[in-house]
């Protein structure tokens, strides 16, 4: 094997085929990236573990065509580091010789007969936005849980009904619920899928960026997969298997009390009101007509307070909630107001957008998150 390639082509293709390569791989050969280069001037970089899968295709100058297996992190490593200059790869024995310029490197080759076979993509099902896909996955994640204990709620359910699409996370503190339009391969096409949260966050931040991104589901066929594909990257996900708790059900059906503030100075005076608010101790809120007040610490400890103009309907209330679960619900919001509806002070509020402040809130994403019990 040996061809030519441009170093910024090589490093991004590289990075992006080895960003998933597992820290403790069960097997040594999947810590590799398989380097497979054709006679038709195409290089495919391959990574997979069993569970994820990645590939990217580029353009080279391809005088010996052959597969290779090297370290993924390693090559990355290598090919971010070299001068911006073309860069040469060849095989030469067990070793693969890296030339860039002044720069040589040599890398040693894995068994590449012993690498798995990557699991195809599956049939497109549909295409949707890159811009818009992005956005609702980075509003719905923000709720999904970090405790792989719990390997469900790690999840998003994805429910797709025709050109709809909705995304739903919760790690039994927040709730998050986005709604977004796609272009489905058939009509009245249907699926549910439980897709890991990291997988669509990676997925969204490295696919989405302009442009579409097609995206096939495979289940009841024995390996139930997801694939995304966009920009000559291909990228393929088991789905994970149990079923997800009904929580739609736990969005109130109406709320007698909401308010609405600015988005932009709630989230700065949380921020700064939270700065007493020691670990696992909450941030209060207390609405009254014109005003929120936003306090944090009690007794000898430190305090802060800080009021901010507000608009409410219906009577007075006050509730108490994590800060940074209210930050993360502010941040994803991406609205100049927000709406905060209530039942009853103990009972989840729930977070929509508003563009202005007399405005309707926007339900295509909500945000529910748990208040947390307060004395006093």
């Amino acid at each position: 094997m040996k061809f030519r390639v441009e170093r910024d082509v090589l490093a991004d293709a590289v990075t992006w085929t080895a960003r998933t390569l597992p820290t403790r791989p069960p097997a040594p050969v999947l810590a590799g990236v398989r380097i497979a280069a054709d006679a038709q001037g195409v290089i495919n970089l391959a990574s997979f573990d069993y569970e994820t899968s990645a590939r990217s295709e580029i353009p080279a100058e391809v005088a010996e065509p052959g597969t290779v297996l090297v370290s993924g992190r390693l090559l990355a490593e290598i090919s971010r580091a070299l001068p911006n200059k073309p860069v040469d790869v060849a095989l030469e024995g067990n070793k693969v010789i890296v030339t860039c310029g002044a720069s040589r490197f040599t890398l040693l080759t894995m068994p590449v007969d012993e690498y798995p076979a990557l699991p195809g993509l599956p049939e497109v099902s549909g295409t949707v936005s890159g811009d818009a896909f992005t956005h609702a996955v980075t509003q719905v994640t923000v709720a999904a849980s970090r405790d792989d204990t719990l390997p469900l709620l790690t999840g998003v359910r994805v429910e797709i009904e025709g050109e709809r699409i909705t995304l739903l996370s919760t790690d039994r503190y927040r709730l998050a619920l986005r709604e977004l339009t796609w272009t489905p391969a058939t009509p009245g096409f249907s699926a549910v899928a439980l897709i890991r949260a990291r997988t669509l966050n990676d997925v969204a931040k490295s696919l989405g960026s302009g442009g579409l991104v097609n995206l096939g589901l495979s289940t009841g066929q024995g390996l139930d997969l997801v694939g995304f594909e966009a920009g000559g990257r291909q990228t393929t996900s088991q789905l994970v298997e149990g079923d997800y708790p009904a929580v739609r059900r736990l969005f109130p059906d109406s709320t007698p009390i909401h308010a609405v503030v600015a988005t932009a100075p709630l989230i700065e005076a949380a921020k700064r009101v939270s700065l007493v608010a020691e670990r696992n101790t909450p941030i209060r809120l207390a609405f009254s007509e014109g005003q929120v007040v936003l306090d944090a610490g009690h007794g000898d400890d430190a305090q802060a307070s800080e009021a901010l103009e507000a608009v409410l309907v219906g009577e007075d209330i006050a509730v108490a909630f994590n800060p940074q679960f209210l930050l993360d619900g502010l941040g994803a919001l991406g609205t100049d107001f927000v709406r905060l509806s209530f039942t009853h002070p103990n009972k989840p509020v729930e977070f929509t957008g508003q563009g202005s402040l007399d405005g309707e809130d926007d339900s295509s994403y909500r945000y529910l998150l748990v208040p947390i019990r307060f004395t006093g």
